[in-house]
């Protein structure tokens, strides 16, 4: 969040090889930090934050790589560009957790490499694998990428050893045309977008945990797969937003997506006449002393126990959610969440028209990182002390006042190039 904005001003200015390689080293040299922070003997906490904080800042080069992307393709090319993109980033948060499955194989003793004070284990593979992949990527930028930028018919508008005082003439001549109500829109839309799925991906372990009984295992293992498939049917739905966008436009499958959550979240609501389980048994078995449960009858029991937690006294009174309402909401959110995200960056860089959108973009990812900080609080404050029907019924406002604020402003959503000709004639 804090650092999408810095990258993104930083490649308005100068080539954008520059701080995408910054940020890519960044983000290497925090893994590498990640896996010796075992090394000091005190702190250890506090080295793990910090290098997880540095990749965390590393990350806010996307800005630049959705800046980049909307400067060198047409209007007809953005879409399935953007598409590509999103796929491509999908199929990393899917991958990602599968290498690190297959290196769990090290244990947690692995392997010393004493001239390196290095242990190689379970635990610290994935940082240096992730640290490898930084450094085909900084070769990749170096020696492959050729920057170029066209306007959105596709005439070249700089090559790749354009000036500073270039992008400020653009600036200067395309700032007061742009629609500042359409870009403060769609920041909105994109914050609503990246918030609600915030608050699925994190409310899924609890929500299954309370409502189908689930111990922490099964719930981390099966949501888990959940999870993944929604991965892989975000990218079909990508896939498909590429042929739908040239034959339908993108408003209409952005407003579609939003239409398509509303509905997963809505399912969401409890009804019915079952309950969930609450844990009685622990109640009768157990005591609590100083806000924590003691088991006084089987003090030595191993067994977790499972259901709504009795302190969550909305669960007494509020219908349990069912097991096919969790995988129905589940499979309409992984198909309205993916097409709703690349379609509210490739409107907003349409938006936008030929300028540097550095700092636009940049402001467009701080939003969404925003998103995915509020909306674990959301979840945690919510749903734990008021429950499903609150906070669902709280995310389906939230989404039903984005499609109002869409349809309002559905005129205004068009392409700078659109805009500008609309204004001359």
């Amino acid at each position: 969040m804090v650092a999408s904005p810095i990258f993104g001003l930083w490649s308005n200015h100068r080539p954008c090889r520059e701080p995408l390689v910054c940020s890519i080293f960044i983000n290497l040299s925090a893994n590498i930090y990640y896996a010796y922070a075992y090394l000091p003997s005190t702190g250890n906490k506090v080295h793990i934050l910090m290098s997880r904080a540095f990749v965390g800042f590393g990350a806010g080069n996307v800005a630049v790589v959705r800046s980049y992307v909307a400067g060198a393709t047409t209007l007809k090319e953005r879409t399935g560009a953007m598409a590509n993109m999103s796929a491509s980033q999908a199929l990393g948060f899917i991958l990602g957790p599968a290498l690190q499955a297959c290196l769990s194989f090290l244990g947690e003793n692995g392997v010393t490499v004493a001239i390196l004070r290095l242990r190689l284990n379970m635990y610290t593979a994935p940082a240096f694998l992730a640290a490898s992949f930084g450094v085909v990527n900084i070769l990749l930028v170096l020696l492959v990428l050729r920057e170029h930028h066209i306007d959105d018919h596709g005439r070249c508008i700089r090559a790749i050893n354009y000036t500073s005082e270039d992008r400020e003439e653009i600036s200067e001549e395309t700032e007061e045309a742009i629609d500042q109500g359409a870009v403060l829109t769609s920041n909105f839309l994109f914050f609503v977008v990246m918030f609600i799925f915030a608050v699925f991906e994190t409310i899924a372990t609890p929500l299954s945990m309370d409502m189908f009984a689930w111990t922490r295992r099964q719930a981390v293992f099966y949501n888990g797969i959940i999870i993944c498939c929604i991965g892989f049917e975000s990218i079909l739905v990508f896939l498909v937003v590429k042929v739908a966008s040239k034959r339908f436009g993108d408003r209409p499958i952005l407003l579609t997506g939003l239409i398509i959550i509303l509905c997963g979240f809505f399912i969401l609501l409890p009804w019915g006449n079952q309950y969930p389980k609450i844990q009685w048994a622990d109640i009768k078995n157990n005591s609590f002393v100083n806000g924590i449960q003691r088991d006084t009858k089987f003090s030595n029991s191993s067994v977790e126990p499972t259901g709504c937690p009795p302190e969550q006294t909305w669960c007494q009174y509020t219908p349990a959610i069912l097991l096919a309402q969790y995988f129905t909401s589940a499979v309409l959110i992984g198909v309205g969440y993916p097409a709703c995200n690349v379609m509210s960056y490739t409107l907003y860089s349409k938006i936008l028209g030929p300028r540097p959108q550095g700092v636009y973009m940049g402001w467009l990812t701080a939003s969404g990182s925003g998103a995915r900080t509020l909306g674990p609080v959301f979840v945690s404050q919510i749903y734990t002390i008021l429950g499903p029907r609150w906070a669902f019924s709280l995310i389906c406002s939230m989404v039903g006042a984005a499609i109002a604020l869409l349809s309002c402003l559905y005129r205004r959503l068009i392409a700078f190039s659109v805009r500008h000709r609309n204004l001359t004639e």
